[in-house]
């Protein structure tokens, strides 16, 4: 922070040119003492001059010319006198790091070129002239002449040509466009001066044997000939201190915008952190509020837990109550009973008349109980004839709906007869109770068989119309079957309604379970199995059910003990089990008896058996779909 004010301060005063070099060797002093440091590792160095750059890092090439371009840019005095002295610094006493630089570039940095004169033009980017190079030398993009001069690192060669076409003997080669590039030039055009085949030399004699060269400059870009003109069309003029100072408002430019970016970059990333901290807290304040109902759901739960066992245990107690006072009421008829047997003994006129009694009494008892006991078998008769009845009548609710109106009298009817035939049992054993028994016997007899005659005229209509439902659902069986056979081309199995083959093997499973084990096999494996085991479902011997019965239900459930099965899931795994089981109930459905396969209509979508009213408004729709079309 100090030295950044420092220097912030430093390119508020300006200095005197005289003074700059005064300055130049005080602030190399510092660098020398190691007041201020530069060097941090063996290729790794700082400007300790400009702390606040984006760049902190430089080797030592890369540092060498930040400071020699900041030295002689038009910038601050003490700003270029701190440069100054930070290039010295380089060169004097950190020579050592130059030696990985290849040497050309490293001179380059360490002995930068320098033009004769501060304002004088060069053609931008550098080119240097060749004067007469042979025709044949020109091919090949200039191959020859470019091997030539390969120890000035020229890029690219041009010829040069008239207006009209003809070659006029000259030639353009150009070089990089760093200070490098520009030494490799001066090179170029100092080598051949010294050999006396410079410009000089050329416009003196304009020999033709040798091959004459130069660096382009302004007098050369403002000629009124090819070359003039190739090397206006192609560069510009400028004076080595306007290309510093371009590079370097570059350098600037680029630093602004990288530290905008930062900065924009930066600001974003707070954005972002604070709307993170915010769904933090958003998802930690749910989280507590879950908690909070977890914590009060369980507080209900045990709430209604004591509630029931509460409401149990006085239930229970309520039950002893009552068993209590039953045994007490008991206890208190047995004792009145005891306390009349010892009245009745007092004397044997009052015991032989008790006696007489009794035996009357037990007469009557004895036919009221034999009543009693026929009027409950007549009753559980007749419960256990309206439990069928209810049970047939469950079964029949699909009938149709004049069969089940003549069911429902015949079952009446049959309930009336039992009723009667209770009756004429309990009348037969009430004789002598002052009820004339034949006269009620004849009405019973004769109400029962008008109720016989009844039924027996109920059930032939009955049977006519069993025998007409039978031969209806034969005759929609075969139309069924007529339907399914018609519509195998027109159902597909991505459409609503399809088709179904009950009892069939899902070979899919077998195939994928076959995979990892046969290998090239597993195609042929699964289809042996498949096959195998379509052939087991065919064998009437094996039947692979059990019977459950659920309060008075039951059904066949898949016996998950059978030996086979087992061997199966073993040796296959889950999915082939499940499709070999699913075949097995569909076929134990559809077709128990035969034992194969069975095409039904099958609701896609649903997952059901469908109804032919489906069937027929599906075929309907696709019939006016194609009729639109």
């Amino acid at each position: 922070m100090g030295s950044h004010m420092e220097c912030s301060s430093d390119e508020s005063s300006e200095l005197s040119d005289a003074d700059i070099d005064d300055y130049a060797e005080k602030a190399y002093t510092d660098l020398k003492s190691g007041k201020l440091v530069a060097r941090f590792g063996a290729d790794r160095f700082r400007c300790p001059f400009c702390p606040g750059k984006k760049k902190q890092d430089y080797r030592y090439n890369e540092l060498l010319q930040h400071a020699i371009g900041v030295g002689a840019s038009n910038r601050a005095a003490k700003v270029k006198a701190n440069h100054q002295a930070l290039a010295s610094h380089l060169k004097t006493d950190h020579a050592d790091a130059a030696g990985s630089l290849p040497p050309r570039q490293a001179e380059a940095l360490i002995n930068p070129p320098k033009p004769v004169q501060d304002q004088e033009l060069f053609v931008w980017p550098w080119m240097g002239i060749l004067a007469n190079v042979p025709v044949e030398q020109t091919q090949r993009g200039g191959a020859i002449v470019m091997q030539q001069l390969a120890g000035y690192k020229p890029i690219r060669f041009n010829a040069v040509h008239c207006p009209d076409g003809g070659y006029t003997g000259f030639a353009i080669v150009r070089f990089n466009k760093d200070w490098i590039g520009f030494k490799d030039a001066l090179g170029f055009h100092n080598t051949y001066k010294s050999h006396h085949l410079g410009k000089t030399d050329w416009e003196a004699n304009k020999s033709d044997k040798y091959m004459f060269a130069w660096l382009a400059k302004e007098e050369d870009y403002k000629a009124d000939d090819p070359v003039g003109k190739f090397l206006s069309e192609n560069g510009d003029l400028k004076t080595v201190a306007e290309l510093q100072q371009e590079m370097s408002r570059k350098t600037d430019t680029l630093i602004t915008s990288l530290t905008s970016q930062i900065s924009a970059k930066s600001k974003y990333l707070m954005e972002l952190e604070c709307k993170c901290n915010q769904m933090d807290l958003a998802l930690q304040r749910a989280m507590e509020d879950n908690d909070s109902l977890d914590q009060r759901y369980n507080e209900e739960m045990r709430k209604m837990q004591s509630t029931a066992r509460e409401h149990s245990l006085k239930i229970f107690h309520e039950t002893d109550q009552l068993r209590k006072q039953l045994d007490e009421k008991e206890n208190d008829i047995r004792r009145r009973s005891k306390q009349l047997s010892e009245i009745v003994a007092q004397t044997d006129m009052e015991r032989r008349k008790l006696e007489n009694e009794r035996k009357k009494n037990d007469g009557q008892n004895d036919s009221l109980n034999m009543a009693r006991i026929e009027q409950e078998k007549a009753n559980e008769g007749v419960r256990l004839l309206v439990e069928k009845h209810k049970k047939e009548k469950e079964a029949a609710l699909n009938k149709i709906l004049l069969l089940e109106k003549q069911l429902d009298e015949k079952h009446q009817l049959e309930l009336d007869i039992q009723q009667l035939r209770g009756k004429l049992e309990v009348v037969k054993h009430m004789e002598g109770e002052g009820v004339d028994v034949k006269k009620r016997t004849e009405e019973l007899n004769k109400d029962l068989q008008d109720r016989i005659d009844a039924m027996e005229d109920l059930e032939e209509l009955n049977q006519a119309l069993i025998i007409k439902e039978r031969m209806t659902n034969d005759e929609l069986q075969d139309a069924k079957k007529e339907l399914i056979s018609g519509l195998v081309d027109l159902l597909g199995p991505r459409s609503n309604i399809g088709i179904r083959r009950m009892g069939q093997v899902d070979e899919k499973p077998f195939i994928e379970a076959c995979k990892p084990k046969y290998g090239a096999e597993a195609d042929t494996k699964a289809l042996e199995f498949c096959s195998m085991w379509q052939d087991n479902l065919r064998d009437a011997n094996w039947h692979p059910f059990k019977i459950v019965t659920t309060g008075e239900k039951s059904e066949q459930i898949i016996d998950e003990g059978d030996e086979k099965l087992v061997g199966l899931k073993e040796e296959l795994g889950e999915e082939v089990y499940k499709a070999v089981t699913t075949a097995l109930v569909e076929m134990n459905e559809y077709n128990a008896s035969g034992s194969y396969v069975v095409s039904e209509l099958w609701n896609n979508k649903d997952n059901r058996k469908a109804s032919m009213g489906e069937v027929v408004e599906h075929i309907l729709k696709q019939w006016k779909a194609k009729r639109k079309r």
